[in-house]
């Protein structure tokens, strides 16, 4: 059996929209990006299947349709939203663990913020989202997150509003889910950086526009896409590619997991007892930070003292003193390695400033590949 496109000029019929909005689709959990983009006409041929009846014989050139006459489908009410969720009229996407992106979308969204990266110079972006505003909320200190959002808002056109935890009344008690409601009535999107996870999460599942997590205890998205951006612009293509983090399994070892899952990058994780990272996303697990590097196309490592941690700070320092990133480490990967940290650093902590300010660092690039990659992520999100 094979598909081809009718008609003589082969053209692709837009999508029926009209015809969405009047009838809600129910569909399963997980379907949306799955919904009708477009309709395109085809002609069905299929070998020595009869799909019509005898009686009705085709004329030479004659297009006509395939199939047979249904019952109509039942109705389902627009607001059992236990039935099903929401349809394509309130189709939004949100970024909250990088597992909303697949493979192939992740690839394209690289690729875009090359492209931007390239031409930035040249005003490429310039405009894309002009028109829209964006609230870039930040519970706890920025310095990448907040400039490179802020930036990168305001180089796509469109109006970036910052605001800090206090200066909203979550501060007060409002819920994250009526802040979401009302913030959608204004807005287009939501980057919000803060210290419960959980919070974000309810924040997304009541806003109407996409929501983007800046950061959070459990997760740090963003970081890992300009990551995997300078990894590429290091290495080339990032299939196959060797990549350790050493110390602290946290927020960001996390989302470096799930994004390394989608690009075909080897991650290993070397940490203590009682820092790891937990199983899964393909990543192998270790104790042994020169077992972790041997090898490694890239070595990676974070601050061992996160905020929240100020009580613990001093045993967190002596459990990780052995998985440092020094000039030793860094002699047993590759001799064409690179070295990661998201930053901020903490020379002669996790990292020795011989190597953090070394020839071998990519460290700034990949502070700056943070604007690249997020106005990347946000063109997706709003206008593809």
């Amino acid at each position: 059996m094979r598909f081809c496109l009718t008609g003589p000029r082969q053209r692709l019929a837009p999508a029926r929209w009209a015809l969405l909005q009047q009838r809600h689709i129910p569909l399963r959990s997980g379907e949306h990006a799955a919904e009708l983009l477009a309709q395109v006409a085809v002609d069905l041929h299929v070998g020595l299947v009869a799909l019509r009846r005898p009686q009705q014989p085709r004329a030479p050139g004659e297009e006509r349709r395939v199939g047979w006459e249904v019952a109509p489908v039942e109705d389902v009410p627009r607001d059992c939203r236990d039935l099903h969720p929401p349809s394509i009229s309130a189709l939004k996407r949100d970024f909250l663990t990088g597992e909303e992106l697949g493979a192939f979308e992740l690839s394209q969204l690289l690729d875009l913020a090359a492209e931007l990266k390239a031409g930035r110079g040249a005003g490429a972006g310039r405009g894309d989202l002009t028109g829209r505003s964006i609230a870039l909320v930040f519970e706890k200190p920025s310095t990448r997150t907040r400039i490179s959002f802020e930036v990168g808002v305001a180089e796509l056109g469109a109006t970036p509003l910052v605001l800090r935890g206090d200066e909203l009344q979550l501060s007060r008690g409002e819920s994250a889910g009526d802040t979401g409601r009302v913030l959608s009535r204004f807005l287009d999107a939501i980057a919000i950086r803060s210290g419960s996870h959980e919070d974000v999460a309810e924040l997304a599942a009541e806003a109407e526009i996409p929501v983007v997590n800046a950061l959070t205890p459990m997760h740090h998205p963003c970081q890992a896409l300009a990551d995997l951006l300078t990894l590429r612009e290091r290495h080339g293509d990032l299939h196959g590619l060797r990549l350790a983090y050493v110390g602290d399994g946290n927020n960001v070892a996390r989302s470096l997991a799930i994004a390394s899952e989608l690009a075909g990058v080897e991650l290993t994780v070397a940490a203590p007892d009682g820092y790891q990272l937990e199983e899964g996303h393909g990543v192998k697990l270790t104790d042994d930070p020169r077992l972790a590097v041997s090898g490694a196309d890239a070595i990676y490592t974070d601050v061992w003292v996160s905020m929240g941690d100020e009580e613990t700070a001093e045993r967190r320092r002596a459990d990780l003193m052995p998985f440092r990133v020094d000039a030793d480490l860094l002699a047993a990967a590759k001799d064409d390695a690179i070295v990661l940290h998201c930053l901020p650093a903490h020379p002669g902590e996790e990292i020795a400033a011989e190597v953090l300010y070394g020839p071998q660092s990519a460290v700034w690039d990949q502070a700056e590949n943070r604007l690249h990659t997020q106005k990347a992520l946000l063109r997706t999100l709003l206008v593809e």
